[in-house]
């Protein structure tokens, strides 16, 4: 069959409408009247404006499209059919098969369907980020925005421009209510982030019926106030409005865009058409037909693509997609000779790989009863690894003298607007935004890493969530760690938070419990390449153990280890983490000398312990000794799988209060006496 009419463009914008429509009535589930509204915006951005080859969707210096508005993820997934993005194998390379077929999409919210609910990173080429939690997917877009200026400003010479790429990210009421994209453009307008665009689908509808139920600020002047350039454009069906509306984006070099554009949700349907009833529910077979009828669609057909809208999509952004990579690869080719050692940075940096040596000039530390914070070690052992990890950028919310966060080596400097080269990020008093910057940073290659209080993980847990389902390793150093904090009392004092990070899927948490396990926790977890990693870190001092007297910190390797044993078979277990680990040293110490055959257990990360064989696991906590303790600052819960029925927890079950720790330690009876004692009542 022909074209349905005579206008090619809005046949492929009615096309990317009746596809969304169809998958969610099919599925009965699903969300059409956002991507029924959008289809001109949608269109618009990709076969008129962006920089994108369908045939190479991982080519580093494409435009980057976020769809945060994720509950109308079947907008994207019609797009990346009929513009024939390509599948590509881990080298980027295509293999030969549409990332988003037809098929898929008749098979949308379905298992083993790559077109589910809200778009889901590395499950087909042109998802740039998992999106779905309103809110995170702007949030990460700015995160994409600070990496594609950092590489330009680093990579980019006079003669060769690698990076210049622009982000999109298209969002709803549902993300502009949300706190943390208030705090992303806050920080995009005071980094002046002017390639960046978020378009605004104004469409004043919610769930719960109209905006003005919940909503009433004026979004152009509070994005001015952000510092951003502000467009607006009066019908998401007028493409010239938008095409315009583009442009001045691309003109504008001193601050993000927004685009507010206004449109109906679930246009064209008679019947449904901006209300409430087009936004989270199928239209019906009935509606649709009429909705169709009202397109001059074929009523009868489903899953329909007339004739000539793929061409069309080929002849626009697929002809110059390619003309574009082909362009960038002929100015990589004359790079590589020009610049050689640059661009052998840069050719690990796309192979995802780390540099040769990165982890070179990890310190050791000298057995010290005295000692020193987890989270001052911890900043050695950072600035000795980012130092030789070029892409290797963060900062903390705010709190950079107390985590030890700063990157103090030659060349580091500061990531603000005027220098875009610095490593050192200054994300402000933005817990939440910080952790869905991360997540962009590090979707755009760079070893991102965010730092505060473990407490505030409460505010980050979104983004870190996000990290974990992505498989992205975005290092969260996280100090001030337990009831040791001290003065600052229970709404600072981290106590379930241990449990909590540890029940997130995917998240590797690692707890040293002094400095040279510090030093191997973090060479554990930067080698980790597609998890998230939380480095929990203390506020006070933490003695450095004699490793000629105990097991060498390299056994942090492996999650868990026996730091200290009896001679023949352990009758008792002492295990700990952390700040608590010394303790546990102290009571084996007074155990041995009692007569106990006592073992001391040091469990790092419990995560990197359970990838160990049984065999091992089996070696470290061996079935027949079932008299346990366990001590950390924290609540029990995570300890019970090692613990057994059998065991006895030194620990909390309350929050904390305020007072000097080592006061705050023995009112909680977080003591060697206490872990004595409750030892040899086990052993009674």
């Amino acid at each position: 069959m022909s074209a349905v009419t005579t206008n090619i463009r809005q046949t492929a914008i009615d096309t990317i409408r009746t596809l969304s429509m169809d998958a969610v009535q099919t599925a009965n589930s699903g969300h059409p009247g956002t991507p029924m509204a959008l289809a001109p915006v949608a269109y618009q951005l990709w076969n008129e404006a962006m920089r994108y080859d369908p045939q190479h969707p991982q080519w580093p210096n494409r435009d980057r499209f976020v769809l945060s508005c994720g509950h109308a993820s079947m907008l994207l997934y019609s797009v990346l059919h009929l513009t024939g993005v390509q599948e590509v194998d881990q080298a980027g390379e295509p293999v030969g098969q549409e990332a988003i077929s037809l098929d898929n999409i008749r098979n949308f919210r379905q298992l083993e369907s790559p077109c589910a609910g809200h778009p889901e990173y590395g499950e087909a080429s042109g998802i740039e980020t998992t999106t779905g939690p309103l809110g995170q997917g702007i949030a990460t877009s700015v995160g994409m925005a600070i990496a594609s200026r950092w590489l330009a400003a680093r990579y980019n010479t006079a003669e060769h421009t690698l990076f210049d790429n622009d982000v999109y990210a298209l969002c709803g009421d549902g993300d502009m209510m949300e706190g943390v994209a208030c705090e992303a453009a806050s920080m995009a307008g005071h980094l002046k982030l002017s390639n960046l665009c978020w378009i605004y689908d104004d469409n004043k509808i919610t769930i719960e019926g109209h905006t003005d139920l919940t909503f009433s600020e004026n979004q152009v002047d509070r994005f001015k106030g952000y510092g951003w350039h502000v467009i607006e454009v009066a019908d998401a069906n007028d493409l010239e409005a938008l095409g315009a509306a583009v442009e001045q984006f691309k003109a504008n070099t001193d601050a993000p865009t927004l685009i507010v554009v206004r449109s109906v949700i679930g246009f064209g349907s008679p019947n449904k058409a901006n209300s409430h009833n087009a936004h989270g529910a199928p239209l019906g077979w009935d509606e649709i037909e009429l909705t169709k009828k009202a397109y001059g669609w074929p009523t009868t057909e489903k899953f329909f693509v007339p004739e000539g809208v793929k061409e069309h999509f080929q002849e626009g952004i697929g002809a110059r997609g390619a003309a574009a990579y082909k362009q960038w690869q002929d100015v990589w080719a004359a790079y590589q000779t020009a610049n050689p050692e640059k661009a052998a940075d840069l050719t690990t940096f796309f192979a995802g790989d780390l540099p040769e040596g990165w982890d070179s000039e990890i310190p050791t530390f000298e057995a010290d009863e005295k000692g020193m914070a987890s989270r001052v070690s911890g900043g050695q052992v950072l600035n000795a690894i980012a130092k030789n990890i070029p892409w290797m950028v963060g900062g903390s919310a705010d709190l950079a003298p107390s985590t030890n966060t700063l990157l103090k080596f030659e060349g580091a400097g500061d990531y603000e607007a005027a220098t875009p080269c610095g490593r050192n990020m200054h994300y402000g008093i933005r817990e939440h935004a910080m952790s869905a910057v991360c997540n962009g940073m590090s979707l755009t290659g760079l070893r991102s890493y965010g730092a505060t209080f473990f407490v505030f993980t409460d505010y980050m847990r979104g983004g870190m969530r996000l990290s974990s389902i992505m498989h992205q390793p975005v290092l969260y150093v996280l100090t001030h760690d337990s009831i040791g904090l001290g003065e600052d009392g229970p709404t600072h004092q981290p106590v379930e938070h241990l449990a909590a990070c540890r029940a997130m899927p995917g998240l590797y948490v690692f707890r040293p419990g002094d400095a040279n396990e510090v030093a191997e926790s973090y060479r554990a977890s930067v080698a980790l390449s597609d998890h998230p990693t939380a480095m929990v870190l203390s506020r006070q001092n933490l003695p450095t153990l004699c490793r000629e007297k105990f097991a060498p910190a390299s056994g942090t390797a492996k999650g868990g280890y026996v730091l200290a044993d009896s001679d023949g078979e352990p009758e008792l277990i002492l295990m700990a983490s952390g700040s608590e680990l010394s303790l546990a040293v102290e009571a084996y110490e007074q155990l041995k000398a009692a007569g106990v055959k006592v073992r001391v257990v040091s469990m790092p990360c419990f995560e990197l312990f359970e990838d160990q064989d049984a065999a091992y696991r089996e070696s470290v906590f061996p079935a027949s000794c079932t008299a346990r303790v366990a001590v950390e600052a924290g609540i029990r819960q995570c300890w019970d799988r090692y613990l057994g029925s059998e065991g006895e927890f030194v620990g909390m079950d309350s929050f904390g209060a305020s007072a000097p720790a080592p006061q705050l330690y023995e009112k909680f009876g977080i003591t060697t006496k206490n872990i004595v004692a409750e030892a040899k009542a086990l052993l009674a």
